[in-house]
């Protein structure tokens, strides 16, 4: 099954199935199962499709998901560049944006960078 572009794997239940979207956590998920009145311990793929239109309209006019909201927080994100924010300036240098230390522990957002250098002394070539 899909909805809104993302394959919803089957075998789990539904309000887990929801959270596969991006921008649809355990919450969003569980109000718009109580929105569209569909039991929440049902599986993926023993839903109707009235119900999954029901749960996706529900989704769609209440809140943003997957491409619009990965838009807008991309705009989000330029626009801190462009107003030249401290926080602009972290994602531009692709570094921690929310206050987190840089000496160690910034791995995820660096991309596994390796900057310590070793002893200083050369391995010499065996003969």
């Amino acid at each position: 099954m899909r909805i809104f572009g993302v394959n919803i794997p089957d075998n789990k239940r539904i309000e887990i199935a929801l959270t596969y979207i991006y921008g649809v956590g355990p919450v969003v998920s569980h109000r718009a199962l109580a929105a569209a009145k569909v039991e929440v311990s049902k599986r993926a793929k023993d839903l109707s499709a009235d119900e999954v239109l029901r749960i996706q309209n529900f989704i769609e006019k209440n809140y943003p998901v997957e491409g619009e909201l990965r838009q807008l927080v991309r705009g989000n994100i330029t626009r801190l560049k462009e107003l030249q924010t401290y926080r602009g300036a972290r994602h531009s240098r692709r570094l921690p944006v929310r206050g987190q230390r840089t000496r160690t522990n910034s791995r995820t957002v660096r991309g596994n960078v390796r900057k310590t250098a070793g002893s200083g002394k050369r391995k010499v070539d065996l003969k």
